[in-house]
């Protein structure tokens, strides 16, 4: 794969190693505002005057909804006005507004705080996925995702236990302001050693018709759509997880303050994931290791949906399966990005606004209703993972017109799409 010219000549270059942390960090920011949260929802929620347990889980449930629907429009003014300079007002947005949550007096003005806050991490998703695809494509790109992953999932591996020190250390708003100091941080290494990588002949004009061609193409290209919603579907029980989770391994199962170490073992299966993923995909291929973990999947989940139904489930029941699950996530998402992002080399950044406002989005709104849904038990959980990925499934098949575990590209073989090749 030729990399753009301003890789090749910029004086910035980037290794692939320093590359693939930087794109993680910035992408990690996001995380970071969901999971070091977990452990402090409870004596915020008592802080600020919040009764009902369930209301608690807004803190997370916003923020993602907001993102995803925020997420829309970083990419098509990226591929105008170019990666840097859409990504530097996100990160100034989220780092203020980051501080405004530190500062909140009201469980309603830390809510609208963490709205505005979601409106600058959009920039911080939708960015790197382009970035990434302005170098490469296909397979490649989808082993890229999988070691930014590797580095990203640490994130939700390390955020319950840093939120809970922060907790003891300096109360729930310590937390927010060590987000806003992390954010600088990212900030400035990224002003310093990321360049440019639009390439000029991909700028596109900022006019609503452009913009909603581009849109169009996207949600309307059959092999990408079924990734697109089958990714959103399946990580929406996820989020569904994370919005429960503290209730239900921390209170339901009676973890206590053993919830972060807990979380974070769950969490930690899906790094080991992507870190195999990231070296078996260019031999198997994004579509064979991804079909086959999404089937995984649907078998696992329906393990736990019968786990669900015994009559006194206990935590060790229930937290090797969920491990389970995750990590099975850990070999589905990168693939399904790579894949859905594959046709759309001259309008990355538009593609990915578009597919990040689907997959967060409706991943939010589902892990939302699955996190209301919570009941004192692991069965709205369970039936969510087998009802999501059964979904999932569906739609992929629709993608790939019935037929699974296809070589679309064998190794070594070249095709132009957009302005790559694969």
């Amino acid at each position: 794969m030729d990399a753009p010219a301003t890789f090749r000549a910029s004086p910035r270059k980037l290794g692939d190693g320093e590359f693939v942390a930087l794109m993680a960090l910035i992408m990690s920011l996001q995380a970071l505002a969901i999971d070091t949260m977990l452990p402090a929802l409870a004596v915020l929620a008592k802080d600020l005057g919040v009764a009902d347990a369930n209301r608690r889980q807004l803190v997370v449930g916003v923020f993602l909804l907001a993102s995803g629907v925020c997420s829309l429009f970083p990419g098509s003014l990226s591929d105008r006005y170019g990666r840097r300079p859409v990504l530097f007002v996100g990160l100034a947005v989220y780092i203020a507004m980051t501080l405004l949550c530190a500062v909140a007096t009201s469980f309603p003005m830390l809510l609208a705080a963490r709205v505005l806050q979601a409106v600058g991490s959009a920039a911080l998703t939708v960015m790197p996925n382009a970035i990434i695809r302005d170098r490469v494509s296909g397979d490649r790109m989808a082993r890229l995702l999988s070691s930014v992953a590797v580095v990203f999932m640490t994130v939700p591996v390390l955020a319950p236990s840093l939120g809970q020190a922060l907790l003891g250390i300096a109360g729930w708003r310590g937390i927010f302001v060590a987000m806003a100091l992390l954010g600088g941080v990212v900030g400035v290494w990224a002003w310093l050693r990321l360049p440019e990588t639009l390439h000029a002949e991909n700028r596109q004009d900022i006019h609503v018709a452009t913009i909603l061609r581009n849109m169009r193409m996207t949600l309307l290209t059959r092999g990408s759509t079924g990734y697109v919603l089958g990714g959103a579907v399946i990580f929406g029980s996820l989020f569904g997880f994370v919005n429960s989770a503290q209730q239900l391994i921390g209170e339901h199962f009676g973890a206590g303050t053993r919830f972060p170490l807990i979380f974070a073992g769950c969490a930690a299966t899906m790094i080991a994931a992507n870190f195999t993923n990231a070296r078996i995909v260019e031999r198997f291929g994004a579509r064979r290791v991804s079909h086959g973990a999404l089937l995984g999947f649907i078998a696992v989940s329906a393990v736990q949906v019968v786990l669900s139904h015994l009559p006194h489930q206990t935590l060790w029941q229930f937290v090797p399966v969920m491990a389970a699950n995750m990590s099975l996530i850990g070999f589905i998402g990168a693939n399904f990005g790579s894949i859905a992002l594959q046709p759309f080399g001259a309008i990355a950044g538009a593609a990915s606004s578009v597919q990040m406002f689907v997959r967060i989005t409706l991943g939010a709104i589902m892990g939302a209703l699955v996190g209301q849904a919570y009941d004192g038990t692991a069965r709205p959980l369970a039936y969510a993972l087998l009802g999501g990925s059964l979904v999932c499934l569906a739609l992929v098949l629709y993608s790939e017109r019935g037929k699974l575990f296809r070589r679309v590209l064998p190794p070594g073989s070249q095709r132009e799409v957009g302005n790559s090749r694969l």
